[in-house]
């Protein structure tokens, strides 16, 4: 567990995301939670024995699975953004594994299979902000990386927790993201909270530099779509992008194969829904991103 400041939390060394706790006079406001349930009750005590306050509320970033799926464990009210609620209202309540070669991190972990979600009791549409006898918090809508992606901050502190807007040398998740939305949100990021703390859903701590590359990173993909929506290729094409982005990273091998499933699926995807609907949504399983 990381200390930013008095009360402000973090922790990057769970499997899944980075999680975030917020400890207030009047409780805690927790951000995100562990994938594993052990990790959760673990994460969840150390929270409590920083508390000053009874009230806890989990604040989902967005509806991943990888941040979603150990809710249950958290044992709080859980606030999300409204796209979020409508994509988990519409889950079946035990988790069956759907799309099992995304290339998220749940794939590695085997109890996922047949977790219950739980459905957020709050949502909201624009930004909502609470005060819970700290510094005041705001949670802000920034869709791109998914429509329900949202922003915790805390502006007298400049602290921000932006989920996977940022994503620290690990490819992004394609599936569900808009890619214009995703760079206006980069871009508000560089130009108004450049000089805050900046915690990424994946990778902990980022800084002008992370947010500068995300940028060129998201450029990239879509140059590398344009070009073959040009030649009319076939969402299949989008398979001779994987490497080249691949290289571009710095991350343990032990990632390389789920990496590269990632970048697989999700560019067949997001290629097949913007440039190509007339496709199948279901990528061909040749070849493995080298």
């Amino acid at each position: 567990m990381q200390q930013l400041e008095r009360g402000i939390l973090f922790e990057d060394q769970y499997l899944g995301v980075t999680v975030g706790g917020l400890v207030f006079p009047h409780g805690t406001i927790m951000i995100d939670a562990p994938l594993r349930l052990e990790d959760g009750r673990l994460w969840h005590s150390m929270l409590l024995n920083q508390r000053r306050g009874s009230n806890r509320l989990l604040v989902l970033l967005d509806s991943h699975p990888d941040r979603s799926l150990g809710a249950r464990a958290m044992e709080s009210t859980i606030l999300a953004h409204q796209a979020a609620g409508e994509v988990f209202r519409d889950r079946p309540m035990i988790f069956k594994g759907v799309n099992p070669d995304s290339g998220a991190v749940w794939e590695r972990y085997n109890e996922a299979i047949g977790m219950r979600w739980t459905v957020p009791d709050i949502t909201f549409s624009d930004r909502i902000t609470l005060h819970w006898g700290g510094p005041e918090v705001f949670i802000e809508h920034h869709p791109g990386p998914s429509a329900g992606a949202i922003w915790v901050i805390v502006p007298e502190l400049k602290i921000i927790f932006v989920g996977d807007t940022i994503t620290i040398e690990q490819p992004v998740f394609l599936e569900d993201a808009d890619l214009d939305a995703w760079l206006e949100a980069l871009e508000v990021l560089k130009s108004t909270y450049s000089d805050y703390q900046i915690i990424c859903g994946r990778g902990g701590i980022a800084d002008i530099t992370a947010i500068r590359a995300q940028i060129r990173y998201l450029k990239r993909i879509v140059r590398g779509m344009e070009k073959l929506a040009d030649s009319s290729a076939p969402p299949d094409g989008t398979s001779k992008m994987i490497a080249p982005l691949l290289r571009t990273l710095s991350y343990s091998h032990e990632w390389h194969d789920l990496y590269g499933q990632r970048l697989r699926h999700g560019l067949y995807k997001y290629y097949a829904l913007h440039y190509d609907p007339t496709a199948p949504l279901t990528e061909s399983p040749d070849g493995d991103g080298d």
